[in-house]
């Protein structure tokens, strides 16, 4: 698996940069308040919207709260007329971080839904907080997800469904790396989000 750095993870996310700035402007944020209300620096920030650095999974995830939209909308994936099935051959794996997902549900809902591969030791691998719910199934491989001050493995067939205020992180427990199922609650408001916790590969 290429690093989150190299050229190949950079070429999945080529319209990234400008399409965060745009929509930190759309919702009338200023780089400081977004970067602390999505548990980034601001320099961190700033180099994802010029394109110096690629954003992980968990990034696109906290962005897309604050800026009240969907991780779909910051890739410029669209699903039309928020279709109600999706095909399988209409999902394409996108990367980032490390992490590899499918758009498993359609744009614009209450939720978004997706299909991910966490890779063994992947730097997406960060402690997050956020108002929302989440649930997860997990299809192969084994988790490893800490609760507040609690460390749970699931396996094939096991999920969990909590409430994203609790303290929270995935990781994958075999070098194989683990697949989910995962969906979480969207929040339309740019001022509800709170995301903490280190940034994963920030260097000063």
């Amino acid at each position: 698996m290429s690093s989150p750095d190299s050229p190949s993870a950079a070429d999945d996310l080529p319209a990234v940069a400008p399409r965060l700035r745009s929509l930190r402007r759309r919702a009338a944020l200023t780089l400081e308040a977004a970067a602390r209300a999505a548990g980034l620096s601001p320099a961190h920030l700033s180099r994802l919207e010029t394109g110096q650095r690629q954003p992980s999974l968990p990034m696109l995830l906290a962005l897309a709260r604050v800026y009240g939209t969907t991780v779909s909308e910051l890739l410029g994936e669209t699903v039309a007329d928020r279709d109600a099935v999706i095909r399988a051959a209409d999902m394409e794996p996108t990367r980032a971080g490390g992490w590899t997902y499918w758009q498993a549900g359609a744009s614009g809902r209450g939720m978004q839904a997706l299909r991910v591969h966490v890779p063994y030791g992947s730097q997406g691998d960060i402690v997050r907080v956020h108002p929302g719910e989440e649930w997860l199934h997990v299809l192969t491989g084994r988790l490893r997800l800490r609760l507040g001050d609690t460390v749970h493995l699931l396996g094939p067939g096991d999920g969990a469904h909590f409430d994203s205020l609790t303290p929270h992180r995935l990781a994958a427990q075999d070098p194989d790396g683990v697949d989910l199922l995962f969906v979480h609650t969207l929040l339309q408001s740019p001022t509800a989000a709170l995301c903490l916790g280190p940034t994963p590969g920030e260097t000063p």
